[in-house]
């Protein structure tokens, strides 16, 4: 009778400690059908700074809430030293960041350019910003407070290793091989675990089932083009012993070289429903931006060659080969693809056949049009992006996810999935939550990285 009393006196102190959550707990319950994925880049990586290093970000997430308040309360007051201010705006940036999730409130969020130590062991920092920033209340006015949103949390994480920074050990670039050179790199970066992807979820990420493809070869994809030197006009130098119309890639290189410029990964989700458990496969990737030639188009034919890939993956292609070695195509049932893709289907680079792949993968049977063509009734959009100035002159300016003028960022579900809404969040001038994206006191111009980031959280809710 004493072990049955103890029993009932734990089990009622364990309800009445999570009281609180009760309201929580039932709204999951009553949504498990609907869920919202989304992909944000938040641009936690320095671009061009070769002392940027994976313990500054582990520091940064680290900070401690009142060490935190204590740099905004003396940025006000305008009392910091210069290092001090840098230090302070970083602080700002992630916090913006995280009160963007916060409003937007996504089930399941791919995170790219979430620095990590390379081989996606050490969850230092992604841990850090999950107790110190997303499970602390952020304002949606940012610096200037109030408006306070609501925590939220993610019980199950993944880092992924990454080809950024990863020394491949052969001159890449053709300019005399550097273990410090980030060209010479498997992936654009200068450390290893520079611009590398996090995953954040609410229901459980199937890690066992997880299939990574970060050593898959460039070679090994369907009519994979070595680019060649054809951009002959004197702007950039020739390497020395080579000439306009070689081969970039020699046969080692090409042999060498991989795929991913950070990885491409399929996670299963496993979401419970009233029926019973649901998978949806989340399929990720970050593709490198078919800009910063050269000489070559090597740039955009590897973009356009990192979004082919889920294409062949998805059409059946047998010679697809995970890093454990197993060669099979998609098996999947459902599948939301999520990432920065670097690559608009409507406009620029991607429209030349040459380096539409991204224009293929949005095509392809098992992709839902609705959200990825032009004319889809859920494609996403925002005033934020419509108001924003059009100096690249867009043709369709409000389904722009990217301060630099383009939609670059994804969140498309597979043609199976109803979908129930969509979005870009970027507030509107005037809106509530605008300084989260543009704020003339932070930094030289307070727009893109200074605040937040440069691109735009993208999401669509599906119904299961």
């Amino acid at each position: 009778m004493n072990t049955i009393k103890k029993n009932l006196i734990a089990t009622l102190m364990a309800l009445s400690s999570l009281a609180s959550c009760t309201s929580v707990i039932e709204k999951q319950i009553s949504d498990d059908r609907q869920v919202k994925f989304a992909s944000f880049n938040v641009s936690f990586a320095h671009d061009g700074d070769p002392s940027e290093h994976f313990d500054q970000w582990v520091r940064f997430m680290n900070m401690p809430v009142a060490r935190q308040n204590h740099f905004i309360k003396q940025w006000h007051e305008n009392t910091l030293s210069s290092d001090q201010r840098s230090l302070a705006e970083r602080v700002i940036q992630i916090r913006n960041v995280a009160a963007i999730i916060q409003k937007v409130r996504p089930d399941v969020l791919l995170l790219n350019e979430f620095n990590n130590d390379g081989e996606g062991k050490n969850n230092q920092a992604l841990v850090g910003f999950l107790r110190n920033y997303l499970a602390v209340s952020q304002s949606l006015n940012s610096v200037d407070g109030g408006e306070w949103l609501e925590p939220i949390t993610y019980p199950y994480i993944e880092n992924y290793a990454t080809n950024t920074g990863l020394n491949a050990g052969i001159d890449l670039n053709n300019n005399g091989y550097s273990k410090n050179d980030p060209n010479d790199a498997y992936g654009f970066g200068f450390y290893h675990g520079h611009y590398a992807f996090a995953l954040l979820s609410k229901f459980e990420i199937d890690s066992e089932n997880t299939r990574t493809f970060q050593t898959f070869k460039r070679k090994d994809l369907p009519d994979a083009v070595n680019p060649k030197i054809v951009l002959c006009d004197g702007k950039s130098p020739i390497p020395e012993g080579m000439k306009c119309g070689d081969t970039w890639f020699s046969e080692q290189q090409w042999q060498t070289l991989r795929l991913s410029s950070k990885n491409h990964v399929d996670a299963p989700i496993r979401i419970p429903t009233p029926n019973g458990t649901v998978t949806v496969n989340a399929l990720l990737s970050h593709p490198t931006p078919p800009a910063f030639d050269t000489v070559t188009d090597n740039n955009k034919y590897r973009n356009s060659a990192e979004n082919l890939f889920w294409y062949h993956y998805l059409n059946g292609h047998q010679g697809i080969y995970d890093d454990a070695g197993k060669s099979e195509a998609f098996n999947g049932e459902s599948f939301v693809i999520m990432g920065d893709l670097n690559a608009d289907i409507t406009w620029g680079t991607t429209t030349d056949p040459r380096f539409n792949g991204i224009q293929q993968l949005m095509a392809h049977e098992r992709v839902h049009k609705d959200v990825a063509q032009l004319n889809g009734a859920f494609i996403p959009t925002s005033l934020g992006a419509l108001e924003e100035p059009n100096r690249r002159q867009h043709p369709h300016p409000q389904i722009r996810t990217a301060t630099f003028g383009s939609r670059v960022d994804y969140a498309v579900p597979s043609a199976n999935l109803k979908v129930i809404d969509s979005g870009v969040y970027w507030a509107a001038e005037h809106a509530p939550g605008r300084l989260l994206f543009n704020d003339k006191r932070i930094g030289k111009r307070g727009a893109d990285k200074e605040v937040s980031s440069d691109h735009r959280l993208v999401w669509v809710t599906v119904e299961l």
